[in-house]
């Protein structure tokens, strides 16, 4: 039966699972409790993602210039902005989470309502690389063709970069309550919408690209309109009691939680983008950029099941900790590590029983296929362990470690990872495949990191820390 808000949140019972019953139990229950959360996030990732996916594919078998177009507009610019407001509105699942777990409710709408007024000024603050999109590219030395059409689509995609804000705020309040199956269906019914618009403006319209864009625009409003509606026309009668100025105070402490924690996961959704730009660098660079695309768009949307790993083990984390129940938060990790690993193994096999056929999705193009073909090893690895490294982020969004992982990003990815990459790709002649290796290099060692961190936590003091976050929060307001 689902838990309503005015009983116990997600885990009361938390100690009496840990302390009773068998082993196999335990898992059970608490798989049941992750699947609540992950279940729903799946779906809805995997549908907003494929959006971006089947716009990508209807674009690629107009040409190869429309897709490498498409391709920077979507993974470079777009993607800019998509993995910091998705970066940023994970601060709710630390506040949020907690504060469901300590039963403090009402704040959760606060909560909301603060996050869109950080990340609505930060959509503004963004505009200009979507404006100056074009000049911006060729000073990263992509071809001036790819570059002039991704600079126009990226003009197209303003609307939908100001929905990321709204969208994503709204998908965290809400599973932090475990009402993302609402989510999920507005998003299937959307899903639906998009592929028909695509089919309409893209072949019987004649509008080529542009509808492509258009169809996004359309259809991904659709998601965060409907979450916004359920949630002020009466969905959430405990955690949504209208508009209030409370909404205005403490906005600093949030903007510093809400940096840190877009800088975190940021920096992890642009890494592996680099390597589009650094493909237009590559002789042949459209087949170059549209064999990656190709890449990362599997890649980017089999991540969003580690994503929602991600999201179920951030909401599990903070709860318990919000509860006061350090050991019930570790026994919640190493279930979802396993859980995502698994299902990370199941997607790295079909990769390489399939590398030479999954292009075949975007494209008809021989010369891009073949190169595809190339990249499945390198594609299969980063999947397998881009299983486990979002999960143990999601730790850390839970135990409100945003800053701590900020830096290790920072230094593994770009410091270590990139470096690495361009030694093997350019020093060793590798070319693309020496910079993804290198790439991986970074990956692993920040994976290490995290691992690392997660086993040595004190869980006990943990909770101790989210309880004084949340009488502070109840003192400041």
């Amino acid at each position: 039966m689902q838990i309503g808000e005015e009983e116990v949140p997600l885990l009361l019972k938390s100690a009496v699972d840990a302390k009773e019953g068998s082993s196999s139990k335990k898992i059970w229950v608490e798989m049941n409790k992750l699947w609540q959360v992950v279940g729903p996030a799946v779906f809805i990732r995997l549908a907003t993602t494929s959006m971006f996916v089947i716009s990508q594919a209807f674009a690629g078998h107009l040409g190869d210039l429309q897709l490498a177009s498409f391709s920077i507009a979507y993974n470079v610019v777009l993607g800019f902005s998509f993995g910091l407001m998705l970066g940023m509105a994970t601060a709710l699942e630390t506040v949020c989470g907690q504060a469901f777990g300590a039963k403090k409710y009402h704040m959760l709408g606060v909560y909301l309502q603060r996050s869109w007024v950080v990340l609505l000024a930060v959509s503004i603050l963004l505009l200009p690389i979507f404006i100056f999109a074009t000049p911006i590219l060729l000073l990263t030395g992509q071809p001036r063709d790819i570059a002039e059409q991704a600079g126009t689509l990226s003009i197209w995609l303003i609307p939908l970069h100001f929905s990321f804000g709204f969208q994503f705020s709204i998908q965290r309040f809400l599973q932090c309550q475990r009402k993302n199956i609402i989510t999920a269906y507005i998003a299937a019914g959307a899903l639906t919408i998009h592929i028909f618009l695509n089919w309409v403006l893209i072949y019987q319209l004649d509008l080529g690209i542009n509808g492509a864009t258009f169809a996004l625009n359309i259809s991904w409003w659709m998601v965060p309109l409907g979450g916004f509606s359920y949630i002020v026309f009466g969905g959430c009668p405990l955690t949504w009691t209208g508009f209030s100025m409370e909404a205005f105070s403490g906005l600093w402490e949030f903007l510093k939680l809400s940096a840190a924690s877009g800088v975190m996961l940021c920096l992890e959704y642009w890494y592996y983008r680099i390597l589009i730009l650094l493909g237009g660098k590559l002789k042949n660079a459209t087949v170059a950029i549209n064999a990656l695309s190709v890449c990362m768009s599997i890649n980017g949307w089999e991540i969003m099941i580690p994503f929602a790993f991600l999201a179920g083990t951030g909401v599990r984390v903070a709860n318990e900790l919000g509860a006061g129940d350090g050991k019930a938060a570790k026994f919640a990790t190493i279930v979802s590590v396993v859980n995502s690993m698994v299902i990370g193994l199941l997607f790295w096999a079909l990769i390489l029983a399939f590398h030479d056929k999954y292009a075949l999705i975007f494209t008809s193009s021989i010369a891009v296929i073949n190169a595809a073909d190339k990249l499945a090893f390198l594609l299969a690895f980063t999947i397998l362990l881009n299983s486990i490294q979002p999960v143990l982020s999601g730790v850390a969004i839970g135990s409100g470690w945003q800053a701590f992982v900020a830096y290790a990003n920072l230094g593994c990815y770009y410091l270590i990872g990139i470096p690495l990459g361009v030694f093997l790709g350019w020093v060793f002649n590798f070319g693309i495949l020496g910079i993804w290796a290198g790439m991986i290099g970074g990956t692993a060692v920040q994976t290490l990191i995290l691992s690392f961190a997660t086993i040595r936590c004190d869980w006990d003091k943990e909770a101790l820390k989210a309880n004084a976050r949340m009488n502070k929060v109840v003192v400041s307001n």
